[in-house]
């Protein structure tokens, strides 16, 4: 398993996933975004893994004029207006290789032990 946890260390959610991997003594890698940001290649895998670029929203951003910009674009603009602004992506991002989960989700990263 080659886990990589992105997501800011004031985040709840983010802390309490990175509790439940080290419970179990899985090893992982943490990434804060504020300090490197995903690729573009790491966020187009992690859209496809959880479900579009909605799923990766977060709804309760808190540059909301961006949020609303992004929710509004033609589908061929949002992506690459995410990966400019990726403070609005929900955290944490767990991923697993081709896998991954937008926020806490232990009944699916317990899956894949």
């Amino acid at each position: 398993m080659n886990i990589q946890i992105f997501g800011t260390k004031k985040s709840f959610d983010t802390k309490k996933a990175q509790r439940w991997f080290k419970e179990r003594r899985i090893k992982f890698q943490f990434i804060d975004p504020k300090e490197k940001e995903m690729s573009k290649g790491e966020l187009r895998s992690v859209c496809q893994a959880t479900g579009g670029i909605d799923a990766v929203l977060d709804p309760k951003a808190k540059d909301e004029d961006t949020l609303a910009l992004v929710q509004n674009l033609a589908e061929s603009q949002r992506f690459d207006k995410l990966l400019e602004n990726q403070q609005l992506l929900r955290e944490p991002i767990v991923r697993n290789g081709r896998a991954a989960t937008v926020g806490y989700a232990p009944e699916v990263w317990s899956t894949w032990e």
